[in-house]
């Protein structure tokens, strides 16, 4: 499949800013499951400073501005090709080792209700001698999206895996995050994806999305979209990978002496034909 992606974030300042550093994980890298076809991404108001691989091999891209910045504009545009493997993207690689995906971060660190959640079940049902490891993260997942139902506005970036499961609402992004606790919790390496899908009869939308994705033995990583109850298919593109939002987020950084900042953002996912 052809997905034609167009991603701008525009940031106002009702005070110029002195001095900002932002780093941006928006370039998808071509691998087992997509290839890049033609990607461009482009800058107003700030200029690249460096593009580099992270330590995760996210394609990653330092831009800055200097005093009496008002708007920067970050803009990506491109075309993907995908395939739909059922979820499986492959082998570990990357600079990580797979160890450290067991770790638990600020945004996945269990909680009582996190600890509850991942009691229901056990390591042995995931690398047990009888283990159904896909049959047991899919149950994983469902038992995520029983726990915490979707609906926007009720968390933010900063909102934990137990505060989601506290509230009882969140996003693609909460679902991740309980979903790569609970999973560390049984002894799966876990981690955060962020990119975009392609959803039906929708092309403009809000954000991008998000999901989790384990590592099974004989499989290696596969994808689990708690929000969507699947293992994402062709109509997902991956863009970065990390221990959590943090290590994943489109843009990230510091700005420093201004004023409240607005943020706009607006995203298009459409299939293309394989003519244009």
């Amino acid at each position: 499949m052809r997905i034609a992606i167009s991603h701008t974030t525009r940031y106002r300042f009702e005070a110029p800013a002195s001095h900002g550093l932002q780093r941006l994980r928006l370039t998808p890298r071509s691998g087992a499951v997509q290839t890049v076809s033609d990607w461009q991404l482009t800058v107003s108001g700030a200029r690249v400073e460096a593009q580099y691989e992270d330590h995760n091999q996210n394609l990653t891209t330092l831009i800055s501005f200097a005093a009496a910045t008002s708007e920067i504009e970050v803009a990506t545009h491109g075309v993907v090709e995908t395939l739909d493997s059922a979820g499986v993207v492959g082998r570990h690689t990357g600079f990580m080792p797979l160890w450290a995906f067991l770790n638990q971060t600020e945004l996945t660190r269990p909680g009582p209700l996190l600890r509850k959640l991942a009691g229901r079940f056990s390591g042995a049902q995931i690398s047990g001698a009888d283990a159904q490891p896909i049959a047991a993260l899919h149950d994983l997942s469902d038992a995520v999206l029983e726990a915490v139902a979707y609906e926007t506005g009720r968390t933010d970036a900063s909102t934990s895996a137990e505060a989601a499961l506290v509230a009882g609402h969140g996003v693609c992004q909460d679902h991740a995050h309980i979903f790569i606790g609970a999973a560390r919790m049984l002894g799966v390496p876990a981690r955060y994806v962020s990119g975009y899908l392609l959803m039906d009869g929708v092309i403009d939308q809000q954000a991008g999305h998000a999901w989790a994705e384990a590592h099974v033995a004989g499989l290696g990583w596969v994808g689990f979209d708690v929000s969507n109850a699947i293992c994402p298919d062709a109509r997902y593109v991956r863009v970065a990978v990390g221990a959590d939002y943090h290590d994943a987020a489109p843009i990230t950084g510091v700005t420093l002496g201004h004023g409240a900042a607005h943020m706009t953002v607006e995203v298009s996912v459409a299939q293309q034909s394989s003519a244009q």
